[in-house]
């Protein structure tokens, strides 16, 4: 078999057939439009959106450029999980995604210009920037446009863009191998659902091989602010009562309210590394808990440039942690605060770990497992 002909192989698409209109849990859906692919190439796949108008973010998109054939199913899911880190976000911010998994993610400190918020979340993990799908809750600038395009990006999505940064978007004399960029243009990320008192009626749906389904409620979070991570402590019953003896400062507390944002839509295991508004790394879909810190930590080391040593950054675990090696991974590279859920049978050794280390750790009363 020829090289042309495996090509030809994989970019043969099986044509689907998508009504105009379906029902599903009693709720009237509109057809958007037939996507360039599903998950995969073979894939056929369309994009639906519902008829009553409600809470529309991705659902109200509209496509400023559509490159040489338009959106697939991965770009639209990563938008998806972009606006769920961003939605968060006060501050401007940026979320460069691939495959459903920010590469790198960062929030404006000080007065920094969204082209460095931008730099800073490509940089996290520039390897993996590599045809991805970068979002932003700001309008897009000139000098931003001009840097994205630097680089080989599938699609950029913003609630804005300036004219001079559409300008720049198109300008394929000077950006040739970047001609088929996607520009989108979405909602207010804002309007979303995000904490646990937000009322909405949206429900989670999983569709497994066979055709049965999984409904659920979305996750919203009860972390409003800093002001919500608790100082971990533990009452065990042979061994006492053990309080966390360091509390974050107030750029730790930042920096992991910002973690713990991101992993929300990281998926599980996740650990993220971070620190001044910037993720260091994004450890995701490891089975154990250690071996997530691991990975980001090894992440944060080999891929981001500069990073020798993780001297006071901070750790998000999306679930507790059943032993102490997690804490000791993360603490022996200079992770000097945590947070995590809480609630293991070992966070009395979890929390004498920290002591050990002068480790801050606060706990969140939730965990934020995503299995998407």
């Amino acid at each position: 078999m020829s090289g042309d002909d495996l090509k030809q192989m994989y970019r043969t698409r099986t044509e689907g057939d998508f009504p105009d209109r379906i029902e599903v849990i009693g709720r009237a859906y509109a057809k958007v439009e037939d996507l360039r692919y599903g998950t995969n190439p073979h894939q056929p796949a369309a994009f639906y959106r519902p008829e009553d108008g409600r809470s529309l973010v991705l659902g109200a998109y509209e496509i400023l450029k559509t490159g040489k054939s338009g959106l697939s199913q991965t770009n639209i899911e990563d938008m998806h999980h972009a606006c769920g880190i961003l939605k968060y976000m006060t501050q401007p911010a940026c979320a460069v995604m691939k495959h459903c998994n920010p590469s790198g993610v960062a929030v404006q400190r000080g007065d920094m210009p969204l082209v460095e918020v931008y730099r800073r979340a490509r940089d996290a993990d520039a390897q993996a920037a590599f045809g991805s799908v970068v979002v932003f809750n700001r309008e897009l600038d000139a000098a931003t446009a001009e840097e994205i395009m630097q680089s080989i990006v599938e699609g950029v999505a913003a609630p804005a863009f300036a004219a001079e940064a559409l300008d720049t978007l198109n300008d394929f004399e000077r950006f040739r191998r970047n001609k088929q960029i996607r520009v989108i243009k979405l909602p207010d990320m804002a309007v979303l659902p995000k904490f646990v008192d937000d009322g909405t009626d949206t429900l989670e749906m999983k569709v497994f091989d066979d055709g049965s389904i999984i409904l659920a409620k979305p996750y919203l979070s009860r972390i409003r602010s800093v002001a919500d991570l608790m100082p971990a402590y533990n009452d065990h019953k042979s061994k006492g009562r053990i309080d966390i003896a360091r509390t974050p400062d107030a750029r730790e507390l930042d920096d992991l309210l910002f973690a713990w944002y991101v992993n929300i839509h990281v998926r599980s295991n996740g650990c993220i590394v971070a620190k001044n508004g910037q993720t260091l790394a994004v450890g995701t879909g490891e089975q154990d808990r250690v071996g997530a810190v691991q990975q980001a930590v090894a992440k944060a080391k080999a891929k981001y440039k500069g990073v020798e040593t993780l001297d006071g950054a901070v750790l998000a675990s999306d679930g507790f942690f059943p032993f102490r090696d997690g804490v000791d991974a993360a603490t022996s590279e200079g992770v000097t605060a945590i947070v995590q859920p809480g609630g293991s049978v070992s966070d009395y050794d979890v929390i004498a770990a920290c002591n050990e280390s002068n480790t801050a750790m606060v706990f969140t009363g939730e965990r934020c497992f995503s299995h998407h």
